[in-house]
């Protein structure tokens, strides 16, 4: 009998903690209160749309050989390009921002074009932002690529920044650098093999972007104990971080919906910085 109260005690006094915690708990959340909730629910609406460069410049590291090559004005890519084009309307933007520097003249040639010229200039500004801000019968077209603070800090001391950048090659031999470059070599083909919305849904997926960040966090970053890391963010990273910054400051309400055209590699940071702004709600490519 004395047992069997000892027992009874036990479980009584365990219900009696539960519940107290319980009660506690219940009065914990009423006072937590959700992070969002101090930020306004309806925030300004960003697509990032990375893409490849349809002229193809030749100013990255991965190079696309010849025969990879694809002509968005002849078809079948151009009949491809106008599907891609009418995807991406669906977003259905109020503002439209394209990588490109000030020095570019972007208003004036968005003038141009819309009076009938650039029409066969084959760079993703004409044939994605201007034709899709033209199509919307948008007043203006925004700059955001940026400099580099190490770009900045070469002018006032440049014999810091080589030493800095010694060796910040893309040569690695850390075999992670060998695993990302061939993803890079094979994605440099897929353009002339698959549907270039298909392709544009895989760059732009979150896998996408995870490969393009991770690409600049392996091979030359691991260059001494700090250099390469810390050539990485006055250089790439601070890049990025200053093309967040020139989206920022594009005027714009809650309800206003920007379209940012740029290279995929930007826009995996993009997501990053978006993702966490309190200010913008970033809008996933392939859920239009």
């Amino acid at each position: 009998m004395k047992k069997y109260l000892v027992l009874l005690l036990g479980v009584l006094l365990q219900y009696s903690c539960q519940n107290k915690g319980e009660k506690l708990q219940d009065k914990d959340q009423t006072v937590l209160k959700s992070y969002a909730s101090y930020y306004p629910s309806n925030k300004t609406k960003v697509l990032v749309v990375g893409t490849f460069h349809f002229s193809y410049p030749g100013l990255d590291y991965t190079k696309t050989e010849e025969n990879d090559k694809i002509d968005v004005l002849k078809e079948p890519k151009k009949s491809e390009v106008t599907e891609l084009v009418e995807y991406i309307k669906k977003f259905k933007p109020t503002k439209v921002a394209i990588e490109a520097k000030p020095s570019w003249n972007m208003n004036q040639r968005y003038k141009e074009y819309k009076k009938g010229e650039h029409r066969n200039e084959r760079g993703e500004d004409f044939q994605l932002g201007m034709r899709i801000a033209n199509d919307f019968n948008l007043d203006s077209i925004y700059s955001i690529d940026a400099n580099t603070l190490s770009s900045d800090l070469s002018k006032l001391n440049s014999e810091f920044i080589e030493e800095l950048s010694k060796d910040y090659d893309f040569k690695s031999d850390d075999p992670y650098n060998e695993m990302v470059q061939k993803s890079f070599d094979e994605d440099a083909k897929m353009p002339s093999k698959v549907n270039l919305l298909e392709y544009f849904k895989h760059m732009n997926s979150i896998e996408g972007h995870k490969n393009n960040y991770g690409a600049y966090l392996v091979g030359d970053f691991k260059l001494d104990d700090n250099r390469g890391a810390d050539f990485l963010s006055i250089w790439w990273y601070n890049r990025n971080l200053r093309i967040f910054r020139n989206i920022q400051k594009i005027d714009h309400a809650n309800e206003d919906r920007v379209l940012v055209i740029i290279g995929n590699g930007h826009a995996s940071l993009l997501r990053h910085m978006i993702e966490y702004s309190p200010e913008y709600e970033f809008v996933e490519f392939d859920s239009l």
